[in-house]
């Protein structure tokens, strides 16, 4: 792409509006101060939540470790340093030395030899992997143990196993004892089952009704999943293209609890998911999900290979993945589906105890209003004992567990699917009456609430814990080194707000050591990108988009040339957008929904004036550098709905702890969407454009200053016509 002039993109600039040098990296202000107030310069590396001394590490867990590893340098070797290392890996792909980079990447490698937690904000095109990969190679090279990189997305994923670690290990090798090893392991729910394959497990859907049309298409999609099963070397499902829905992988799949276990299943020699574990138990380095590193770190039985590093990427997406991995559910399907799998195995009169008390549960939901629950209604209470004591009762009437399956593994699936499902129910009821056992709310550790009905599932009680700060601290950073990283970390100009949420502030004595660094951009962010607040325009209401917000949008699209990619708060503000412009408009207009997500930002990339219209998944979801993105419009801040359970309550938690919930929760959630989404435009050195904000409380209101801060430093304006110029310009170049 061709680099546009400067003054092509910047407007004239009057003495208030004038852009700032940004350097990098660059030191993190207070996130009370504005902008204007907030440190400038180099952003040195600053020590929060420490002491003199750190808590000692707990013992590690033992964990199987089958086969070798790479030779390894024997302990205090003299292996190249990173900055050695570093220089390699980036001539041999071919790229260029970054001072963020090597920042990083010295920064990681201190906190792999102290011990100490780092938290590291790389802007996009940083090469924020290579900075963490080759400290962490460099240390599985010495150490007993592996090195464990965990992401959000499939898509980083993927880049790291099919492209960055086999390119860096290449590099390194002659540097280091032997080549490094890597690999990928995910759930056992990603991997197709063998047995389940082959032995026609039973269909836990069968008894339930579907659309014809959906029902032809599952049958379609599971004989393709039959086909791929003689021909899979992974039986991983990500290598299943293209995919396919739940109900259809779900009758070749388990979950851990349902499998067999290697030494009772009669495919267990040939399991994907063990021998994913094995490739993994012999590997430097370990890919994994946000999902499967919780679950290792919090459940007894050990998921990943022995490990005492922890890199976790897209970091910003920890505390929701992991609060998903530990929210609870309880609705008809849950209990029904318990009911079946159970029915054939007891008398009968014993699962009909269960299948009235989820009747029952049906019954009272189907009436009650969607919401949290602040309290236990009696009638409530009653039908979630009764649920828990006859899943008991079903459990007790199975008999022990694996006692009289060993030798007949079509009994032992059916038995293991029956406790997995009664389970789960027995501990959800069990765990909902326990979460009302504080009479006052401010004691309450766990939220729930009730989500209405869907054309896809029925309301469904659920619960989840008010923070997962404290299952962080203990589990996940009590006994490994972890470095967190992402584009987004310091919201406010400072780390310490997601910091509290990993439960790693200095609060009630917390002895814990971390820092934390921003190594900067190395992009021109005031001479590359507008920041334009819509100031003149009306606060937004809650009846939709205001005509102004249609015109606004109608006259910045025109400007640019359509290029437009548009975020907004909601599928329902998308949708309306989308319809009420397309008449206005002489460029094509794509909205989320009228195709796949990867298909619709394809035809986003290779079509210029094309502009896409969506919410959340896009977001943090698209990466289109080159011309097809001159400007993204952002309708308004995204703060979590008034009536979102989990987020109004922990507001309300910490308000009555004596905190400022609004900045604590709903502030931070909307700084870090929108430096996503503002992260949008510039996704390579030569990319310019428009971040166009038409809420005009980013200007106005007493917490715009720390959303600001937030936010890439482009060049601020709420002028405009200086931005249509700026628009126009850019298009004609």
């Amino acid at each position: 792409m061709a680099v546009v002039p400067t003054d092509s993109l910047s407007p004239a600039e009057s003495p208030a509006e004038s852009p700032t040098e940004s350097s990098s990296p660059r030191p993190a202000g207070n996130p009370d101060e504005s902008p204007a107030e907030s440190s400038a310069g180099v952003r040195a590396e600053r020590r929060s939540g420490t002491s003199d001394a750190k808590t000692p590490k707990a013992p590690k867990d033992s964990r199987a470790s089958k086969g070798s590893k790479s030779p390894k340098a024997p302990a205090g070797a003299d292996l190249p340093p990173v900055e050695e290392l570093l220089a390699l890996a980036v001539k041999a792909v071919g790229g260029v030395e970054r001072p963020g980079q090597l920042a990083m990447a010295r920064a990681v490698q201190r906190a792999v030899d102290s011990g100490d937690h780092l938290a590291v904000q790389a802007g996009t095109g940083t090469g924020k992997s290579l900075a963490y990969l080759i400290p962490s190679i460099r240390h599985a090279m010495t150490s007993e143990g592996a090195v464990v990189v965990s992401t959000a997305t499939i898509a980083l994923q993927r880049q790291l196993v099919d492209r960055d670690l086999p390119r860096l290990a290449e590099a390194l090798a002659p540097l280091l004892p032997a080549e490094p090893t890597f690999a990928i392991l995910k759930g056992r729910r990603n991997y197709l089952c063998r047995y389940k394959a082959s032995a026609g497990w039973p269909d836990d859907e069968q008894d339930q009704l579907f659309d014809p049309g959906e029902v032809s298409l599952t049958g379609r999609m599971v004989q393709r999943i039959q086909d791929w099963a003689n021909e899979t070397e992974t039986g991983d499902r990500d290598e299943l293209v293209p995919g396919v829905n739940e109900q259809a992988w779900r009758q070749f799949s388990v979950s851990s609890r349902e499998c067999l276990g290697a030494q009772r299943c009669p495919s267990g020699t040939e399991c994907f998911a063990e021998l994913a574990r094995a490739r993994a138990a012999e590997s430097n380095v370990v890919v994994t999900n946000h999902a499967l590193l919780a679950i290792d770190a919090m459940e007894d039985i050990p998921l990943l290979p022995e490990h005492d590093v922890v890199v976790v990427d897209e970091a910003h997406e920890l505390v929701d993945r992991v609060t998903s991995v530990v929210t609870g559910e309880l609705s008809e399907n849950t209990v029904s589906l318990a009911v079946r799998r159970v029915g054939r195995l007891v008398e009968q009169g014993i699962a009909d105890r269960l299948l009235q008390a989820g009747e029952d549960l049906k019954a009272l939901l189907a009436v009650a209003p969607p919401g949290r629950l602040d309290e236990l209604p009696q009638v409530l209470g009653l039908t979630l004992a009764l649920i828990r004591d006859a899943a008991s009762a079903c459990v007790t009437a199975l008999g022990p567990r694996g006692a009289s399956d060993k030798d007949d593994p079509e009994s032992a699936g059916l038995r293991k699917a029956a406790f997995t499902a009664l389970d789960e129910v027995h501990d959800t009821a069990q765990r909902m009456l326990d979460a009302f056992g504080h009479a006052e709310e401010v004691d309450r550790a766990e939220v729930v609430w009730l989500d209405g009905a869907t054309d896809r599932r029925p309301p469904t009680l659920r619960i989840a814990p008010l923070t997962v700060a404290g299952m962080l601290r203990d589990k996940l950073f009590g006994d490994r080194t972890v470095v967190l990283t992402s584009a987004t970390l310091a919201l406010g100009g400072a780390f310490d707000g997601l910091a509290r949420q990993w439960g790693l502030s200095a609060a009630d004595g917390d002895r814990s050591g971390w820092s934390g660094l921003d190594v900067g951009s190395p992009f021109d962010h005031p001479r590359s990108g507008i920041l334009y607040v819509a100031k003149h325009l009306p606060q937004p209401g809650r009846d939709g988009l205001p005509e102004a917000y249609l015109e606004e949008i109608t006259e910045l699209i025109e400007a640019a040339g359509g290029r437009t990619l548009g975020l907004f708060s909601s599928m329902r503000a998308a949708k309306a957008a989308t319809e009420a412009l397309r008449d206005r408009l002489s460029v094509p207009l794509l909205c989320q929904g009228d195709d796949s997500t990867m298909q619709l930002v394809k035809r986003f990339a290779e079509d210029e004036p094309t502009c896409l219209f969506g919410t959340l998944s896009l977001w943090q979801g698209v990466d289109v550098p080159g011309p097809s993105l001159r400007l993204v419009i952002i309708d308004r801040i995204p703060f979590p709905r008034p009536d979102d359970p989990l987020s109004s309550a922990r507001q309300r938690h910490v308000a009555a702890k004596g905190g400022n919930g609004f900045m604590s929760v709903a502030a931070t959630h909307a700084a870090l969407l929108l430096a996503q989404g503002a992260g949008r435009l510039l996704r390579s050195q030569h990319d310019k454009g428009v971040v166009a904000v038409l809420d005009p409380r980013l200007a106005t209101a007493r917490y715009a200053g720390f959303l600001r801060a937030s936010l890439p430093p482009f060049w601020p304006t709420n002028d405009p016509a200086k931005v249509r110029e700026a628009l126009r310009r850019l298009s004609a170049s």
